[in-house]
């Protein structure tokens, strides 16, 4: 099997609510990059809705999917984050929050109901996001001599690369996303200009 180097993700945050005998349910689905993003936007949320009951969530994280987190704060165990978790698997979505505020409204749901509700009002809220295919990048500096630069721009053209930063002076450094399927043509190319240095950076 070809290492698969993309994945399904939201483009943009997105809402959705549901309602059921008196509570109510909005559903906040959220683009991220790390686990470090879903403080502040749970945060948020909380200061948006002081009177909400919970602020229950799940996130998916990384090209393989194996990182993912759930909360259902003060709901019943397996009634809030676990449904919407499922709800982000069944779609195939990964780098992705979701947070269900809900309002109680006096009528307990029992724990079908409130399976039933998250999974709802996720699903109306992934269905208000625009869905996008990513490819799993490796960003590279290349540092080069000025001369040299025509050479690296033609690769750089040749391949398709993304440009995300560059320093143009004596020395010069140009730092590239570069999709995994990639890599090893395009650095190999890059290397055989002389005078070049490459350094792995990060993936994204």
């Amino acid at each position: 099997m070809l290492f698969d180097d993309t994945y399904k993700t939201i483009e943009n945050p997105a809402e959705g609510i549901f309602r059921d005998r008196g509570s109510k349910f909005l559903a906040y689905a959220f683009p991220i990059n790390s686990e470090n993003d879903i403080k502040a936007i749970v945060t948020q949320l909380k200061s948006e809705h002081p009177k909400a009951n919970h602020h229950c969530w799940a996130m998916r994280l990384t090209i393989d999917r194996s990182v993912f987190r759930v909360n259902d704060d003060g709901e019943p165990s397996g009634t809030a984050g676990r449904p919407i978790l499922n709800t982000l698997l069944s779609k195939d979505l990964t780098n992705i929050l979701v947070v269900v505020v809900r309002y109680f409204g006096g009528t307990l749901l029992g724990v079908p109901g409130l399976i039933n509700a998250y999974k709802v009002a996720t699903e109306e809220a992934l269905n208000q996001s625009v869905i996008i295919s990513k490819t799993v990048n490796d960003v590279y500096t290349v540092s080069f001599d000025y001369l040299q630069m025509n050479d690296v721009m033609r690769i750089i053209k040749d391949e398709n690369l993304t440009i995300v930063n560059q320093v143009f002076d004596n020395d010069c450094s140009i730092q590239l996303s570069i999709r995994k399927m990639q890599v090893e043509q395009a650095l190999f190319k890059l290397s055989k200009v002389s005078g070049t240095k490459l350094k792995y950076d990060h993936s994204i």
